[in-house]
């Protein structure tokens, strides 16, 4: 891959990780107001919506924190020399698959194999 289209996934992964860095932030804030904040809830019905509350804010930050690790991957692997390259066949990723996935450490084909063998979805399309 050119040095130009490198700097392009380059910029386009810098700003996905600001951005999902800002929202794993605020997600780790708003769950640690939640669990901090004890506004004397003592109804079972009242406390199990703010636990549900608070378990969808963890899982929210825990999403984040991996898209955030999985930028940091794809931006290592650029600066390695080997983005864009599937990491199991060693063929080229499409820059079209990039263009959707910039995050992408397989092709469409080698991922497809990955999550049938570890059973996901056999209609997966990353």
């Amino acid at each position: 891959m050119d040095e130009k289209k490198l700097d392009h996934y380059r910029t386009v992964l810098l700003e996905q990780l600001r951005q999902q860095t800002e929202a794993a932030r605020g997600n780790q804030n708003d769950a640690l107001e939640f669990a901090a904040n004890d506004d004397g809830v003592k109804d079972v019905a009242d406390q199990s919506v703010k636990d549900v509350s608070q378990e969808i804010e963890y899982r929210l930050s825990e999403r984040a924190s991996q898209a955030v690790a999985d930028i940091d991957q794809a931006l290592l692997r650029i600066d390695e020399g080997s983005y864009g390259v599937c990491a199991r066949c060693g063929k080229e990723i499409p820059e079209r698959r990039l263009d959707a996935v910039p995050t992408a450490r397989y092709d469409a084909e080698c991922q497809s194999l990955l999550e049938q063998s570890s059973g996901e979805d056999e209609h997966a399309t990353l």
